[in-house]
């Protein structure tokens, strides 16, 4: 049997291929999930193609963008993974007991168990990135503490480390624990401790969130596992080869006066204010070595690095679409959202907006996602 096993169909041959990355941002996975609801729509209507996970070829994301890459790539859609965060949203950020905040606000105990019964297989037993479910390749980007190092992980079969053969092959890791490990933000949430190989005491090590990485925002990073020869996929660069499609969770810069904060302040905002950094910079490597087709204006010397859509051909690596929120009250006042309140929505535990998240990202969806972005691969 070919090492794509019940995707030979889909991958055993060479065609171009589609990349869509997912940001991390807690809670504010909703507003992504609009987001991608419209393009789900728009695809539908352009091609027939109903779910996600049927249309790109591989999907990545980081903390909340774990979940909705692996949510999608084993065939949900938006709208389900949307009901997701509106039923579990609370449960999700359920605060610890009072002693045991000293180490994180939130218990884990809610998410492990609405992750568990998301990535079964359909007997029941528990998914792993060899699963028939996944529809597409899937990455989930993690931070490995143990070795202080970033850990993406992803179902590609001919990678080093997705050798059947080896007792620590990445693809035999449950899937609910590789998410659970991707979303495992400090002081928010306790870390995870993933096992590779139980006769191996040296083969267990503990994660956090994948969002203390360099890729928060992993598109740059989806594009290097699905080119370079290290991973041994080697689909083909260009931008009639290859789209990819970076979806984020909004971003604001300077949520609260520093000055003010006391410890427990600034140790709240870190995560997310490295996030903030994080996803810029992946963004700007994305813009410069793609053809960017769409994304908001970075700052006022760059620019949007948006080139001329006249141009057929600039000679990029792939075809780059990047669609996001401003979430300053001045961004949300540009949507026409002048009552949702800034400071709150840009939280990352804010399960008391997640209507106003939803509202948004169907305010970002309508006035940024176009068909038109994603050129010949429509």
């Amino acid at each position: 049997m070919s090492s794509w096993g019940h995707l030979e169909e889909r991958f055993g041959t060479e065609r171009p291929r589609k990349l869509l990355a997912l940001d991390g941002g807690g809670i504010r996975g909703v507003l992504s999930l609009e987001i991608l609801a419209e393009i789900e729509r728009k695809i539908a209507d352009k091609t027939g193609i109903k779910r996600l996970g049927d249309y790109f070829d591989y999907i990545g994301g980081t903390s909340t963008g774990a979940i909705i890459a692996a949510g999608l790539s084993i065939g949900m859609s938006a709208a389900e993974l949307l009901d997701f965060y509106r039923e579990a949203g609370v449960s999700m950020f359920e605060k610890n007991a009072l002693l045991k905040r000293l180490k994180s606000f939130y218990t884990d105990e809610p998410l492990k168990v609405r992750l568990q019964g998301i990535f079964r297989e359909k007997n029941g037993d528990q998914a792993s990135l060899t699963s028939e479910r996944l529809r597409c390749l899937l990455l989930v980007v993690t931070r490995n503490l143990t070795t202080d190092s970033p850990w993406p992980i992803s179902s590609n079969p001919f990678a080093k480390y997705n050798n059947p053969e080896r007792k620590d092959c990445n693809r035999l890791i449950p899937l609910w624990q590789l998410v659970r490990a991707s979303t495992a933000a400090p002081v928010f949430f306790p870390p995870e401790v993933l096992n590779w190989d139980p006769d191996d005491p040296g083969k267990s090590f503990v994660f956090v969130d994948g969002g203390l990485t360099p890729y928060n925002n992993p598109a740059f990073l989806l594009y290097r596992m699905a080119t370079q020869p290290a991973y041994r996929l080697n689909w083909k660069t260009g931008e009639q080869n290859l789209l990819l499609v970076s979806v984020g969770t909004g971003a604001a810069a300077g949520v609260t006066d520093a000055v003010e904060r006391n410890l427990f302040g600034n140790m709240q905002n870190l995560p997310s204010e490295l996030m903030y950094g994080i996803q810029v910079e992946q963004d700007i490597n994305c813009r410069t070595f793609g053809r960017c087709m769409y994304g908001s204006e970075i700052d006022r010397e760059l620019g949007n690095l948006v080139l001329p859509a006249e141009n057929e051909d600039n000679g990029r690596f792939f075809r780059y679409v990047r669609y996001n929120a401003d979430l300053s009250q001045k961004g949300l006042g540009d949507l026409g959202l002048d009552d949702v309140p800034a400071a709150a929505v840009q939280k990352m535990d804010a399960v008391d907006q997640i209507e106003n998240l939803s509202r948004v990202g169907k305010a970002v969806a309508q006035k940024e996602v176009s068909i038109e972005h994603f050129g010949p691969f429509v």
